[in-house]
C-alpha cells in the first residue's frame, strides 16, 4: 500500500512517469526485498559491507546472510529477523526504485521528506502508510471530529474487504463532507433502525470491484457487473450488522439497489464521500446518515 501513495506523489512531481509508476506497484506484488538493503535501511551494515557480500556472492555459492555472518558483520539472530521483513511493502518500493537508477536511497529519503511536508502527514502518520496496515492507514483519512463514529467504523470495515477482497495495492483519499453525488453507476444499500444509512460505491472503480469480487472479468460496468458489486456490499454490511448487535444496536438491511443511469443522491443532512484508487481507477464511498436522502 505504500508504493502506490509514495508512488503516487513521486508520479505527480515528474520523478516518475505513469508507465515507471505503473509497472513498479505491479512488480510490487510478488516482489521480496533483498537482505542486503534491509540489513543498510536497519542500519546493520554499511553500503560498502552490503555491496562486499554481494560481490562475494558472485564467487560463492552462498547466501547473503550466511555470508554476512561468516564475515562478522550480522548475527544470526539478526539475519533471521531480517528474513522476516522480506515482505515490507516499503522496503519492496524502494528497493524497486534503487534497481531500475531511478533514484539512490538518498534521493529517496530527501523525496521522502517533501512527500510528509506536502502532504502535511505526521512522523505517525508516515509510519502508518509505511507499515500498508490498512487499520493504521484509513484513521489518517477520517481525521475529522465531525464525522460520527458509526461512519469512520464503517469505512474501516469496507477498506479492510476491499483489501482482502479486491486488492491489497489501493489508495484511499480523505473523507469529505457533501451534499450531493452523481454517477452512472452506484451500488447501494441501505441500513434502517438504530442507525438510518445509505451506502454506495460509485464510479468506474465499480469495474474492478465487481471483477474481483465475483472473479469474472467484466468489459464495462452493466447489470451484471453492479451485481457482484452489489453483492459484495451485502457482505461487508453483514459483517457490520453483526458488529453491531454485539453492541446491542438494532439495524436491518434493506435489499440492494444498483443505479445505472446517470443518477444524483442528495441529502440536507449528513453526507460523506471518500475516494478510493484501485489500479488508477477511482471508486467513491458514499454514505448518507440518519436524515431524508433523495434518489434521482
Amino acid at each position: 500500500m505504500f508504493g502506490v501513495y509514495f508512488g503516487k506523489y513521486l508520479q505527480s512531481v515528474g520523478v516518475l512517469t505513469d508507465e515507471q509508476y505503473s509497472e513498479i506497484v505491479e512488480a510490487s506484488r510478488t516482489a521480496r526485498v533483498k537482505m542486503g538493503l534491509l540489513a543498510v535501511s536497519e542500519g546493520l551494515m554499511t553500503s560498502q559491507q552490503a555491496d562486499e557480500v554481494n560481490r562475494l556472492q558472485t564467487m560463492q555459492d552462498a547466501r547473503f546472510g550466511d555470508i554476512a555472518i561468516a564475515k562478522g558483520y550480522l548475527t544470526e539472530n539478526q539475519v533471521m529477523k531480517l528474513l522476516k521483513k522480506q515482505g515490507d511493502s516499503y522496503l519492496i518500493f524502494v528497493q524497486a526504485l534503487v534497481e531500475r537508477n531511478l533514484l539512490t536511497l538518498e534521493e529517496i529519503q530527501k523525496h521522502l521528506n517533501r512527500f510528509k511536508k506536502d502532504s502535511r502527514y505526521t512522523a505517525l502518520d508516515m509510519d502508518a502508510i509505511k507499515s500498508s496496515d490498512v487499520d493504521q492507514v484509513i484513521p489518517i483519512f477520517v481525521r475529522d471530529s465531525n464525522i460520527p463514529t458509526v461512519v469512520k467504523d464503517y469505512i474501516a470495515l469496507l477498506a479492510r474487504n476491499i483489501v482482502r477482497f479486491v486488492d491489497n495495492k489501493v489508495r484511499f483519499e480523505k473523507i469529505k463532507r457533501i451534499y450531493s453525488y452523481s454517477s452512472n453507476s452506484i451500488a447501494s444499500q441501505c441500513f434502517t433502525g438504530d442507525h438510518e444509512l445509505f451506502i454506495g460505491l460509485c464510479g468506474e472503480g465499480d469495474l474492478l470491484i465487481g471483477s474481483s469480487y465475483a472473479k469474472e472479468e467484466f468489459e464495462q460496468v452493466d447489470e451484471d457487473c453492479l451485481d457482484a458489486v452489489c453483492e459484495f456490499i451485502n457482505i461487508c454490511n453483514g459483517l457490520f450488522a453483526s458488529k453491531l448487535s454485539q453492541e446491542e444496536v438494532t439495524i436491518d438491511m434493506l435489499p440492494p439497489n444498483m443505479y445505472l443511469d446517470n443518477t444524483t443522491i442528495r441529502s440536507e443532512g449528513l453526507m460523506f464521500m471518500m475516494p478510493v484508487y484501485i489500479k488508477n481507477k477511482r471508486a467513491d464511498i458514499v454514505i448518507c446518515m440518519e436524515t431524508k436522502w433523495n434518489i434521482d
